[in-house]
């Protein structure tokens, strides 16, 4: 049995609350997508098979897709592959088809339930929670790591699969081996979303997680983040987005919307950025000090590290 520790209960937030939990990535190759983490410095988890119980007492089945992680002290990254032809991994192949890159937005939550009570009073008709479940290696043999995942249909929000996740074991999920990261990577702290129009998905957001968006200042006039317990979602237009971080126009849009990519905390923003260069990375230093990195066509979109404080 793996000791469940504070970096543990952590990750979950207080009742009632939301954080942000993680993102994925869907990837078409999982051992290229694996060596190009590798090559930024990365350390990742084993890939894992995903299993899921369509019904709360039903059998465990496929979903067709398998994982690899990326352990923060504060959330994680997760890099998804479909295999098998289900559901799942069609919907999977299907965003790939649009674009390699992040899909998926995980909202951290102490009672997935209670998120699918909301989201049904907002008109957002949810199908029953899933009940997830897949095998993590341990330090000696292995451990059942649990989830319950709330989300609505495919389609309902336009930007990717935004859903509330609660952690039953977060033991297995965070294990400490695996929270080490050459390039000091050590917190997820906000998710960057492209949008024709910010000001409406601000207020779908809002009726989505419960919680506010606020206007704020940005070069377009057209910028609003939804700030969570930990970690906030930020969403602007392509013009706010080529403004702050690609003012040379150096990255090829995919049709809005499109969740562009993330900013992670570093303990140490020199060695991330050597760390970076010295696996072949083009590291931009930003006005205010955050290093921009493009991720390859393996994984696609974009990072940010910041100092942590």
């Amino acid at each position: 049995m793996i000791p469940r520790l504070a970096v543990h209960d952590a990750q979950v937030p207080s009742p009632g609350a939301l954080n942000l939990d993680h993102v994925a990535h869907f990837v078409p190759d999982r051992e290229a997508a694996a060596s190009a983490l590798a090559r930024l410095g990365f350390t990742t988890t084993p890939f894992s098979e995903q299993f899921h119980r369509l019904e709360a007492d039903g059998p465990l089945v496929p979903a067709g897709t398998g994982n690899r992680c990326v352990m923060l002290r504060e959330g994680y990254l997760e890099f998804l592959t479909p295999f098998l032809d289900t559901p799942v991994a069609a919907q999977l192949r299907d965003a790939i088809a649009r674009y390699t890159g992040v899909h998926l937005i995980a909202y951290g939550t102490a009672d997935a339930e209670a998120d699918h009570a909301r989201l049904s009073a907002e008109g957002f008709a949810p199908p029953p929670a899933v009940r997830l479940q897949r095998e993590a290696e341990a330090a000696s043999g292995t451990t059942t790591v649990r989830f319950v995942v709330t989300r609505t249909p495919p389609g309902t929000m336009p930007e990717g699969r935004i859903q509330f996740c609660g952690h039953q074991t977060p033991e297995g999920v965070w294990q400490l081996r695996w929270l080490d990261h050459a390039n000091r990577a050590a917190g997820l702290r906000r998710v960057f979303l492209v949008l024709a129009d910010p000001a409406e998905a601000a207020t779908r957001y809002a009726r989505y997680a419960g919680l506010p968006s606020d206007r704020v200042a940005g070069p377009s006039g057209t910028e609003f983040v939804q700030q969570t317990e930990r970690g906030a979602l930020h969403l602007m237009d392509a013009e706010a987005f080529r403004a702050q971080f690609d003012p040379g126009a150096s990255m090829a849009l995919p049709p809005l919307p499109w969740i562009a990519g993330y900013e992670l905390a570093s303990d140490d923003l020199s060695i991330t950025r050597a760390v970076l260069e010295n696996g072949g990375s083009a590291v931009t230093e930003l006005r205010d000090g955050r290093l921009r990195v493009l991720l390859p066509p393996e994984l696609g979109g974009f990072i940010l590290f910041s100092a942590r404080c």
